[in-house]
């Protein structure tokens, strides 16, 4: 079936002697009895309990209408509790994404499991002293170091936060490959190219140093960076500029938190002499297209710059570029294949600084830092996470996100060379599910219906969505 997901379930039932000829339980059944252990009814609090184990959060956004729907059903009941009828008409709206979730579909099949791994390593890192404050940017040093959190959010939604993840910062050099994508996804990438390299450059990331061509690096350093901003949206005004890299940002993170820090950008533009010498050295190079007005660019770098996020919703934007482009828990596609694969390529050679090449070495993913103390980190084709944490090394990256990171690739086999077929001694959280589905319905759905004296037959449905 083309353009289609098809969701199939084999079950057994009794024979037709025992039950009305032409009556077949849907999934929605299926899911009642696997819920309810036998029970005739379901607490709501159980369901909603089941489903955060799965790795889903009652708040997505694909299950809105399920959860609208158990509200109005719980303002009907006295009880508290969901029989076969209720229930099938608070969840049939969303049942192919609610059956992944409880046949053990998604990519983390045991996120529970999956998710006490993630919280032993993120209190492993918590433990780290040293590093320092950005200090340079002044509105960056009033951060406590203390500070610490990570987020996941893997391709098919599954939520994981441990710390301080609903608290804002923002991005910094984070945005670097964010605004690059966008810039490929209007432009394609001979266009971009023609201004910008796609070397590591072997320099500090503030160096006035341009390659034999005359064009930055690549964008991940503030030259490169600064050209890539003079790409977006050419001929509109800053305003409008920046209004259309909100939006892009809102669909990375599917809808959630993303703001703007003023005090960050105007601390920054009064501390930005730097910047404003490579903006200068850039010009005289001739290194925008023609017409651009250098200042009016610096002050859209700088505002990017300062568009704040937390760690749960920057998750959600590394999820995205881990989905190749569509955002997880909206389904939306906000970038195409081709900005999302140069992205991550860029991110993998030049995305941490000076420690680019150790960390492509030890941790083997794409990664973008920032001096505010942020870790953007992509698993492909799994899933996105944001570490933060403001004390930064010697090379500008957060002490205690370069640790998580290690920890993580030294845990599960995500680095990008790691075998998966012959690495025995990692732990692999994809391919758990991949042994389980074969047999996994008979796991999840074992008091649905059984075997008499009469026999079962065997049933198979198949739902096809468009």
């Amino acid at each position: 079936f083309p353009d289609c997901v098809c969701v199939c379930v084999c079950v057994c039932v009794p024979h037709p002697r025992r039950r009305k000829a032409g009556i077949l339980p849907s999934l929605e059944d299926l899911l009642f009895y696997t819920i309810a252990g036998g029970a005739e009814k379901i607490p709501a609090h159980k369901f909603t309990t089941a489903l955060k184990a799965t790795g889903l959060r009652t708040g997505d956004p694909r299950l809105k209408e399920c959860m609208e729907n158990l509200k109005v059903i719980m303002k009907t009941t006295s009880d508290g509790n969901l029989d076969r009828h209720l229930f099938k008409k608070c969840v049939q709206s969303n049942i192919v994404l609610l059956t992944q979730a409880f046949r053990k579909k998604f990519v983390i099949p045991d996120f529970v499991s999956f998710a006490s791994e993630i919280d032993a390593l993120y209190e492993n890192a918590k433990n780290l002293g040293g590093g320092q404050v950005a200090d340079y940017i002044p509105q960056l040093a009033r951060f406590s170091p203390d500070l610490w959190a990570v987020s996941i959010c893997t391709v098919d939604g599954q939520r994981h936060t441990a710390g301080d993840t609903k608290v804002p910062f923002c991005l910094q050099s984070c945005v670097k490959p964010l605004k690059y994508a966008i810039a490929v996804h209007d432009h394609g990438t001979e266009y971009v190219h023609r201004f910008i390299g796609k070397e590591p450059s072997g320099l500090r990331f503030n160096k006035l140093f341009l390659n034999e061509e005359d064009k930055p690096h690549n964008p991940m350093v503030n030259a490169g960076a600064i050209v890539c901003t003079s790409l977006l949206k050419q001929g509109a005004s800053n305003a409008e500029k920046f209004d259309y890299v909100m939006n892009f940002m809102n669909k990375l993170a599917g809808n959630e938190y993303v703001g703007f820090s003023n005090a960050t950008f105007q601390s920054e533009r009064e501390s930005g002499d730097r910047n404003f010498a490579i903006g200068y050295y850039l010009k005289e190079k001739k290194c925008f297209p023609e017409g651009t007005d250098m200042t009016s660019i610096l002050d859209l770098y700088f505002q990017l710059c300062s568009i704040e996020v937390t760690c749960e919703s920057a998750s959600v934007m590394a999820a995205t570029l881990a989905n190749g482009g569509f955002c997880p828990i909206t389904g939306e596609r906000v970038l195409g294949p081709e900005a999302v694969r140069n992205t991550l390529s860029l991110m993998h050679s030049c995305g941490m600084y000076d420690f680019s090449g150790q960390f492509a070495f030890h941790v083997g993913l794409p990664a973008k830092s920032g001096v505010a103390g942020g870790i953007l980190l992509v698993v492909p084709n799994v899933m996105g996470i944001m570490c933060w944490s403001p004390p930064l090394d010697k090379l500008g990256n957060s002490v205690r996100g370069i640790q998580f990171c290690t920890d993580l690739v030294s845990l599960c086999n995500f680095h990008n060379y790691d075998n998966l077929k012959h690495f025995v001694k990692k732990l692999d959280p994809r391919r758990e599910g991949g042994d389980q589905r074969v047999t996994n319905l008979s796991v999840n759905f074992p008091n649905v219906y059984k075997p008499n004296s009469l026999g079962v037959i065997g049933y198979l449905s198949v739902k096809c969505i468009k």
